[in-house]
């Protein structure tokens, strides 16, 4: 009967994927020169991952569980957001996090993936679906949480997560993350008298 396979082998191998896809990218990734490169083989990359899609699928998920794990664990710990100035210092947490630079670094994965992913859907599964939706049910629970209506909350959850997401494009090619951090506070003052007239006046 075979063993089943090591998780801290597959972890090790996983994190080691990562670092090569960060540097090289997945323009002709193969499994065979990336298991040469890690010292392995292609086939024990395929018993430990399953196909080179859903290995790189982990891939992506390694860094976007890292923010929304980080403030879930916030939320623990301290509760949600009481007021609207609260709100504020979450989402400005949430850009901090996204554009740390062990998370930034992975972006332009992210947009290769998404390009792909437009040709062939099949390739990699729902996991950028999936991480939209993660942090679009999130903010809208957090917001909803305040007493804003569900049809509002998850407007302005949809928002904050495109601008998040999107506002990383442009410093992608000019690396004025400045600029980028600046919009993202406008939008931000934009959104907070709605949070501020929440709890007295529910719209």
């Amino acid at each position: 009967m075979p063993r089943p396979p090591d998780p801290a082998k597959r972890r090790r191998l996983l994190e080691r994927v990562h670092d090569y896809v960060i540097r090289n990218g997945l323009s002709g990734l193969s499994l065979r020169p990336l298991a040469a490169e890690l010292g392995t083989s292609d086939r024990m990359l395929l018993y430990y991952f399953g196909t080179k899609e859903r290995l790189i699928a982990e891939v992506l998920a390694m860094d976007d569980r890292r923010p929304l794990l980080r403030v879930r664990d916030r939320l623990d710990a301290a509760g949600p957001p009481g007021d609207a100035a609260d709100m504020r210092r979450l989402m400005e947490e949430v850009w901090r996090l996204f554009t740390a630079p062990d998370v930034r670094a992975s972006f332009p994965l992210h947009i290769e993936v998404m390009v792909d992913s437009l040709l062939h859907p099949e390739r990699y599964g729902p996991v950028l679906h999936d991480v939209v939706t993660q942090w679009t049910d999130l903010l809208t629970s957090i917001l909803l949480g305040t007493g804003m209506p569900e049809d509002r909350a998850r407007s302005h959850a949809t928002l904050l997560v495109g601008a998040v997401f999107g506002l990383q494009l442009a410093p992608l090619t000019n690396d004025r993350w400045d600029q980028a951090t600046a919009a993202y506070r406008d939008l931000l003052d934009c959104l907070e008298p709605a949070w501020c007239a929440t709890g007295d006046n529910p719209r």
